[in-house]
């Protein structure tokens, strides 16, 4: 029998590489995206390593006519996604929202929103056709409600959480299965990337508190897709034991 494919949007880091890393290790073969391919060429190596079969993308899904022709190209098998999960995304800036950087604003648009919808409509046809399919979306505990310097990014991730409600309803006449995830903080390069590399204000997010890890987040993308066919996890929120929601965290 052979193994089921899991495609995965920024895989390179954080917990699109930890989704890669779990799903390999339960039994998956994987077709990792990214816009780096020094990192895409050392995760294939590493997920080959245990024994998976690991296809590249390289393409940034801001740029759908890439993405398109990217998808167009995987023949076989390899075209018969059953998991899709739409985790590239990523947040820019905390200014207030009538001081946001124009640049940033498109940034998180156009991937955190506009990206998962390309990916979703290039993949979930097939897995309509084929009768079985799984779409697991990355969210965010910051699309419940909106927290200070949020604000467009907070947007976005309630976009993902109503998108992937409606995709849940367009297909409910089918097998495919829809699933958002909605992680608290997670210690990955997420902050680096708000703070456009400042290392040392990144790491202040974290202090005082033990925050979730991309294998945590993992783990519960890989349950999700390992409940039985009648099973849909419909949605979870995944938060450190210390935060009570997007905008409340005790520290030590």
């Amino acid at each position: 029998m052979e193994k089921k494919i899991a495609l995965v949007t920024g895989a390179t880091s954080g917990i699109g590489e930890a989704c890669a890393r779990r799903f390999a290790q339960g039994g998956y073969d994987l077709i990792i995206t990214g816009r780096r391919q020094d990192r895409l060429a050392e995760v294939k190596a590493q997920l080959e390593a245990d024994g998976a079969k690991v296809l590249t993308l390289l393409f940034d899904v801001r740029d759908r006519a890439a993405a398109t022709a990217a998808v167009d190209s995987l023949e076989g098998r390899w075209a018969e996604v059953d998991v899709l999960i739409n985790n590239a995304g990523l947040a820019l800036g905390l200014e207030p929202e009538y001081e946001g950087s124009y640049d940033d604003w498109d940034t998180m648009v156009d991937t955190n929103i506009k990206g998962l919808l390309t990916m979703t409509r290039l993949v979930v046809p097939g897995m309509v056709a084929r009768g079985r399919g799984h779409v697991i979306n990355i969210g965010s505990v910051a699309g419940d409600a909106a927290y200070a310097g949020g604000n467009v990014y907070c947007a976005t991730k309630a976009a993902v959480k109503t998108l992937t409600d409606g995709l849940r309803i367009d297909v409910a006449d089918t097998a495919v299965r829809v699933t958002n995830v909605k992680p608290g903080l997670v210690q990955t390069n997420f902050s680096t990337t708000r703070f456009h590399g400042d290392n040392e204000r990144a790491d202040g997010v974290y202090k005082g508190i033990q925050p979730l890890t991309g294998g945590d987040i993992a783990d519960v993308a890989f349950y999700a897709a390992s409940a039985p066919a009648h099973v849909q996890i419909a949605e979870v929120l995944v938060l450190a034991t210390h935060q009570a929601s997007g905008s409340v965290v005790k520290r030590k």
